[in-house]
């Protein structure tokens, strides 16, 4: 019990701390693929993040109940049309289209009993391409 708190308290910090501090770093135009400013943040094994052009996305692997949470927030620029996303042994799911406007946070949660695999957060952005955050893996796996 006291390893599954700690686990999602730091999970809590570590999402919570990057998304809040640290800065998107380009300015100009929003990352296409093929230009894409990606930085990868560091963190645990179930939290890992990506920072982008104009923004930052985060996959968060939990364990009780077992879920995927994948965030996004967006950090300069004008409003985006995307849909957030995950990616576990070559099968994409994402959710629905919508607009995400400067200083929004978009969060998608998927509930599921899968075994221990690991997982990529997704972000496709209308007109510009899908990014992704490095593998992330369910805590206790």
């Amino acid at each position: 019990m006291i390893r599954r708190v700690s686990l999602a308290a730091a999970a809590c910090a570590a999402v919570g701390f990057s998304l809040l501090t640290v800065p998107a770093h380009a300015a100009g135009a929003e990352a296409t693929p093929t230009r894409a400013s990606q930085k990868v943040m560091s963190g645990s094994d179930h939290v890992k993040c990506t920072r982008l052009s104009k923004g930052q996305l985060c996959i968060v692997m939990n364990s009780r109940p077992q879920s995927i949470d994948v965030i996004y927030t967006k950090k300069g620029g004008a409003n985006i049309k995307a849909q957030l996303g995950y990616r576990m042994n070559g099968s994409s799911s994402y959710a629905g289209l919508e607009t995400i406007s400067d200083g929004d946070r978009a969060t998608n949660t998927w509930k599921m009993s899968w075994p221990c695999k690991k997982a990529v957060g997704l972000i496709k952005v209308r007109g510009q391409g899908t990014f992704e955050t490095p593998a992330a893996t369910f805590p206790g796996c």
